[in-house]
């Protein structure tokens, strides 16, 4: 794991090579948190790591926004919808929400959202408190009063189809009874409670869960709704997604309007009218929490009216309008057994402790994360101690604590208890898996194996990922029958390209596989109709499943609708290669787009593709075993082209946007907001790329610029007739 963020360097004293290696370091991390938490069930971090992860990488990306990466997972929700139910579009997206940790953060928050609404200090605002359910999300839609559709969040944007498990759990109502909008949302959390959670794993379930939220989200996401119906869930509703008439005006009274319904809602809901109260509500549930019965990890608190709430909208992945107090962590002391090292799909060696079980919080709990081995040394990336110096050797008494229901991770030492004839841990500089060496390059606190595809671990890994959901997502071919092939010398798959070899109808692979336990005819024949299927692929779909470093999801997207074929991304790719930028020896240099480098100057200058990214991109491609294994992949492939995904189009869609001066009557955070709302993207300077100049008094310098460069200029008033709100 990456190191714990209260032992770096702050911010503001990193340098940009420090904060480049943080935030890819960061973001994988924290990526990889966000799938097994939410779509396998099985988190490995505490949510206090998570928490203070993503915190430290929204500070970097704020202090270094250069260095963002396009696909950064401070920009997502949640994960993927897992296999085996179907997919439902979400009308509207379901948002995680905004952290705070101190009565500071509160504070701050306020003072933001008095900001973008441009209020004085002396107009009330009030505060909606409830506590913050530790459970999954659902979302119930109904239809002239009937439930027709359920859904967990997945990734914000699509979930997994859960109606028939969603019938089953009594607080949920199937026919809603009084006046009800023709569409109504209904957003909540599903639950166990502490006793059901305890009943449930005396009984003989088929397995023993961890905590009430992994039981409850085992239990909603079966695919036999018979076996949900047979699990003790809860449901409480707090929200609402689509609507096709206003609940209330405000918050409060909006959750009144679904308690009518029918619906559970939280009787420890209250109004807040001051920081204070804010504080004292907070406080007053805290102390409760032992006794409620079901879990909780904190308290929300949204405004309350629904006109301020629509003003403020959303970021990227929250709302403006909530944020959620966390209750700090529980903490226990076990011994450290053992070190192990584990390999990852990029090479990065990874230390796990493994612990003599210990009860944390009511949690049993046998593993913890170790960060990076300068934490193991007791020091951080930059050499100075932590934990004052004291390291972590195998044999040792540690303290470990857990926020929320998960595994921990390991916070101080007891060098009184440590054995006479301990020695420090010897962190490895070869893979354990290959023996390659291990290196570390300037600036990173990940050491990783050299060895490429030569290194079974990577290998499998980059195997796992290609074959995975959001990459080519082949049917009957998963993470277990990865490991299966690449282990077997008669049919191997070691790279890609092996995938549709193994599928070819004449290698006579069809009847050497079907006799092998766990596929008969028809399986083989599913699974080669499958990998055949996959074939045609998209672009966006290739380029992530290569699982280059740095590509994501999104940088894969993008990367796609810029260049719209293959042929053009490699041309563009393979001219930068060529180009002093990328020849220069210091890496630095390559960082730089340099007048004379147009290829690299262009992928530079895509919007959300960084020189990071670029640089990873452009090295892997230069690698000419790489670049062999690639050609292979995509000489078996139809690479479909990419077209725009954009479904809803208004008149400044796709354009270019710079507001300067002062905006009377919209904050200018207000104007950016509903502009990028509209598909528009907002600059801070004008270019020959600005389509559009919103100028309020005191307009100065850009106002010339745009002038001289032909750029169209409108007034306040304009750009109120064009946002919709004039």
């Amino acid at each position: 794991m990456a190191q714990q963020p209260s032992d770096r360097l702050p911010v503001e004293d990193l340098n940009r090579e420090q904060a480049a290696a943080e935030i890819a370091d960061l973001s994988a991390r924290v990526a990889e948190a966000n799938d097994n938490y939410h779509r396998h069930d099985a988190p490995e971090i505490s949510d206090a790591d998570y928490d203070a992860f993503k915190a430290r990488l929204l500070a970097l990306e704020a202090a270094f926004p250069e260095l963002a990466q396009p696909d950064s997972p401070t920009g997502k929700v949640g994960a993927g919808p897992a296999e085996g139910f179907g997919k439902v579009a979400h009308a509207q997206r379901m948002m995680s929400l905004g952290n705070a940790f101190t009565e500071t953060d509160v504070q701050e928050f306020l003072t933001r959202v008095r900001s973008f609404l441009n209020l004085p200090g002396d107009t009330l605002l009030e505060m909606t408190a409830e506590p913050k359910i530790d459970g999954l999300s659902l979302s119930l839609r109904y239809e002239q009063g009937e439930l027709v559709q359920a859904a967990t969040r997945g990734d914000g944007t699509v979930g997994e189809n859960v109606t028939a498990n969603a019938r089953t759990i009594a607080e949920i109502p199937c026919r809603l009874a009084g006046t009800v909008p023709d569409i109504l949302e209904v957003r909540g959390e599903v639950y166990m409670s502490h006793a059901d959670f305890r009943t449930l794993n005396g009984q003989d379930a088929g397995r023993i869960f961890a905590n009430p939220r992994n039981a409850a989200a085992g239990s909603l996401r079966q695919i036999d709704p018979a076996v949900t119906s047979r699990r003790p869930l809860r449901f409480f509703a707090y929200s609402w997604g689509e609507l096709s008439e206003p609940l209330a005006s405000t918050q409060l009274e909006a959750v009144e309007r679904l308690a009518s319904l029918g619906f559970q809602t939280n009787p420890l809901t209250r109004l807040c009218r001051s920081l204070p109260e804010m504080i004292d509500t907070w406080t007053q549930i805290e102390q409760q929490r032992a006794t409620l019965g079901y879990d909780i990890d904190g308290v929300v608190y949204k405004v309350n009216d629904l006109s301020f709430q629509a003003r403020l909208g959303f970021r990227s992945t929250t709302p403006r309008w909530a944020l959620a107090h966390k209750f700090p962590a529980e903490t226990a002391w076990t011994r450290l057994d053992r070190i192990e090292i584990q390999v990852g799909r990029t090479g990065a060696l990874s230390p796990v402790a493994r612990l003599e079980p210990v009860t944390v919080g009511g949690v049993v709990v046998s593993n913890a994360t170790l960060h990076n081995e300068d934490y193991i040394a007791g020091r951080d990336n930059a050499g100075a101690p932590i934990r004052e110096g004291r390291d972590i050797r195998e044999g040792d008494w540690v303290k470990v604590y857990r926020a929320g229901d998960v595994i921990p991770k390991i916070a101080d030492v007891d060098l009184s208890r440590r054995p006479a004839d301990s020695l420090p841990f010897a962190f490895p500089s070869l893979c354990p898996q290959c023996g390659s060496e291990a290196i570390r390059e300037p600036g990173d606190s990940v050491r990783r194996c050299t060895g490429g595809l030569i290194c079974p671990a990577q290998a499998v890994e980059k195997l796992k990922h290609f074959v995975s959901r959001p990459a080519f997502d082949i049917d009957g071919l998963g993470a277990r029958q990865i490991e299966m092939f690449f282990a077997d010398p008669a049919l191997p798959i070691r790279e890609p390209a092996d995938i549709f070899t193994l599928a070819r109808r004449d290698s006579g692979n069809l009847a050497r596989l079907k006799n092998r336990e766990g596929f008969g005819e028809r399986s083989v024949e599913k699974l080669f109709a499958a990998i055949e299927d996959k074939r045609r692929i998209p672009l966006a779909r290739l380029l992530f499943a290569l699982g280059i470093r740095h590509v994501g999801e999104v940088a894969s997207g993008t990367l796609a609708r810029h260049f719209g074929t293959w042929d053009a991304l490699v041309a563009a790719i393979d001219g930068a290669a060529r180009e002093p930028a990328f020849a220069a020896a210091d890496d630095k240099a390559r960082r730089t787009a340099l007048p004379d480098s147009p290829h690299w100057a262009e992928l530079v200058g895509i919007d959300g593709i960084g020189s990071v990214l670029v640089n990873s991109l452009v090295t892997t491609f230069s690698q000419q075993a790489e670049r062999e294994g690639i050609d292979r992949l995509v000489a078996q492939l139809t690479v479909l082209p990419a077209q725009s995904t954009r479904a809803v189009q208004t008149e400044i869609s796709g354009k270019t946007l710079v507001f300067t001066g002062t905006l009377e009557r919209m904050t200018r955070a207000e104007a950016k907001a509903r502009a990028e709302a509209m598909g528009a993207k907002v600059a801070g300077s004008v270019s020959a790329k600005t389509d559009l100049l919103i100028a309020g008094p005191g307009a100065g310098s850009k106002a010339t610029k745009a002038a001289d460069l032909g750029v169209a200029v409108i007034d306040e008033d304009e750009w109120l007739r064009i946002a919709g709100t004039g």
